[in-house]
């Protein structure tokens, strides 16, 4: 299948590979000349992806407009923060009922939309997909066992694009769960800062433990507050990506965090980082949706504390184990 990846970060990058992989036709964009003329000479990402050595047969390029109408199928690569310009770039050259798959993560912090819902706002005509889970480009460009959820309000838009993905190293679930994917693929980004943190200022195991299981049970709140099912929060892009990404030094989120715990401001782990932490800009997202569905999520909202308000991180640590007391998942009846 003619296949357009809009976006040549790591996660572009690595799914390219494996598109190519599966025998599909690949077509790379990205907004900058410079990058797209490294791919084009190295075949390989120096920065984003190094050591994940692309086929020639991958083509590279900064026209867009190619890239939409000569794709049949486009994913959409890009951080959460451009995905709106992006689309209203895209628009008028998709065709009526064109597939989109989103496998960026987040929610657009002033409207507090959904990724799904920003492109179906700025792209009416096309069929919407969403694809997240435990999911490191580092290691789904090296062709690493890995599972993950493709969502679609449309069944033969997800059994289409999980027949084009999957393979032996990629494995692809399908879920009618739109809204409980995306929640969890954004909101586990900051709780990942937050386990980041804790690594920062040097706790251990049962830390990061606590913080995961409390973490998955805010997600779950506002989740199904919002209208998702249980089961996708303690399935792959739930509970999955959110140990994954609170595990791993592949996370970025992780990174920062461990950088913030240390004394950084936000700004400058960031910018040792070098790439969009995303849970930066869904941490604001998360609190405005919470305020809108009454639901309590304490660690999001310490993290924002740390993040916007400048509060140390081992005295939001503090706050948070001297909340009030109370049951763990509900007073549960004798009998």
């Amino acid at each position: 299948m003619k296949t357009g990846i809009v976006g040549a970060g790591s996660w572009g990058i690595a799914l390219a590979a494996l598109l190519d992989k599966n025998g599909h036709e690949v077509t790379v964009w990205s907004i900058i000349p410079e990058e797209i003329e490294m791919l084009k000479t190295e075949h390989e990402h120096k920065t984003k992806l190094p050591g994940v050595i692309l086929s020639d047969k991958i083509r590279f390029t900064t026209d867009l407009e190619k890239t939409v109408k000569e794709n049949e199928l486009l994913i959409l690569a890009v951080p959460s923060p451009f995905i709106r310009s992006t689309a209203r770039s895209m628009k008028e050259f998709v065709k009526d009922g064109q597939i989109i798959v989103n496998v960026s993560k987040g929610i657009e912090e002033n409207t507090l939309m959904r990724l799904s819902e920003v492109i179906k706002q700025e792209i009416p005509q096309a069929k919407v997909a969403v694809m997240c889970g435990p999911t490191h480009a580092e290691e789904v460009g090296r062709m690493m066992p890995t599972a993950i959820v493709v969502g679609s309000e449309d069944a033969a838009v997800s059994e289409l694009v999980q027949n084009v993905f999957m393979n032996e190293t990629f494995r692809v679930y399908k879920s009618n769960d739109m809204l409980g994917m995306e929640i969890g693929a954004a909101l586990k980004n900051v709780v990942a800062l937050a386990a980041g943190i804790a690594d920062g200022l040097g706790y251990g195991d049962n830390t990061k433990a606590g913080l995961i299981t409390r973490g998955i049970a805010e997600i779950t709140r506002l989740g199904i507050k919002m209208g998702g099912k249980a089961e996708t929060f303690s399935g792959l892009t739930g509970i999955g990506d959110l140990i994954v990404t609170c595990a791993s030094m592949h996370s970025r989120n992780r990174r920062a965090g461990i950088l913030i715990g240390q004394g950084k401001t936000m700004k400058e782990a960031m910018d040792e980082v070098n790439m969009t932490v995303e849970g930066v800009y869904s941490a604001k997202a998360a609190m405005g949706l919470a305020a809108k569905y009454n639901v309590e999520l304490p660690i999001i909202e310490e993290v924002n504390r740390i993040l916007f308000e400048d509060k140390p991180a081992a005295e939001a640590v503090g706050d948070l184990m001297l909340r009030d007391k109370k049951f763990e998942t509900g007073e549960i009846s004798a009998e």
